[in-house]
């Protein structure tokens, strides 16, 4: 696939209320032929991609004014497409946005937006869904509550994986701030579950140092986002 454009402000997201493997085929094949329809390109930057993943699927368009009419015609071609298909779309998740205009969507369990980049220029800042972060809080929440009586080793091998896998698929874009946030929460209800331990209060910052967590007890500690090359 060509380069996407530096900033894309405007996109359709399709959800689908009927799924099967023969869906998925053809939506990609659609997609394809929709996109290569459209196919508008001006030095290195492309003007209309996709992206899809199951029943997902997110079509973006440049948002120069010069552009918008690859917007209208993108969409009203995917309904025209689908229709063959007898597909019909979910209208509560389908929606066009203006990243312009502060809106903001979400696919595969990031929120993008657009932002102004150290820079100056504009660019798009791409982090966990809160829903995500919650999710996993309630998950790690719940180990706690039922090995609140079992020795602090037992509690982190239970999480460690929880939290590698999750860190590990969000590891991306501008998750720091989540990341950091993940990482002091869990070292709190680890102090907690061994001040508990000892029917005392606080969370033992005098006591325990951060390297002892990480170092001797084998609490995860790979937080760090990756930067990958395309």
């Amino acid at each position: 696939m060509s380069e996407f454009p530096k900033l894309e402000t405007e996109f359709v997201g399709v959800h689908f209320d009927q799924w099967n493997k023969k869906c998925g085929w053809a939506l990609e094949v659609y997609a394809l032929l929709i996109c290569n329809q459209y196919y508008t390109r001006c030095g290195r930057f492309t003007y209309i991609e996709y992206a899809r993943f199951a029943d997902d699927l997110v079509v973006l368009v440049d948002g120069f004014g010069k552009w918008e009419w690859l917007l209208k015609a993108a969409y009203k071609r995917l309904v025209e497409e689908f229709g063959k298909l007898d597909v019909q779309m979910n209208q509560e998740k389908t929606r066009i946005v203006d990243l312009s205009r502060d809106e903001t969507f979400s696919f595969l369990g990031f929120d993008y937006r657009r932002v102004k980049t150290r820079r100056g220029v504009w660019g798009v800042r791409v982090t966990p869904r809160m829903k995500a972060r919650t999710t996993l809080l309630r998950e790690l929440k719940e180990v706690f509550r039922r090995h609140q009586s079992q020795p602090v080793d037992r509690v982190i091998y239970l999480i460690n994986p929880v939290l590698r896998g999750w860190v590990n698929y969000f590891r991306v874009g501008n998750s720091s701030e989540c990341l950091g946030y993940i990482k002091d929460w869990v070292e709190k209800k680890i102090r907690r579950h061994l001040m508990r331990a000892r029917k005392r209060r606080g969370f033992g910052w005098n006591r325990w140092s951060r390297a002892w967590f990480y170092d001797t007890l084998g609490l995860f500690n790979d937080y760090g986002v990756r930067y990958y090359q395309t």
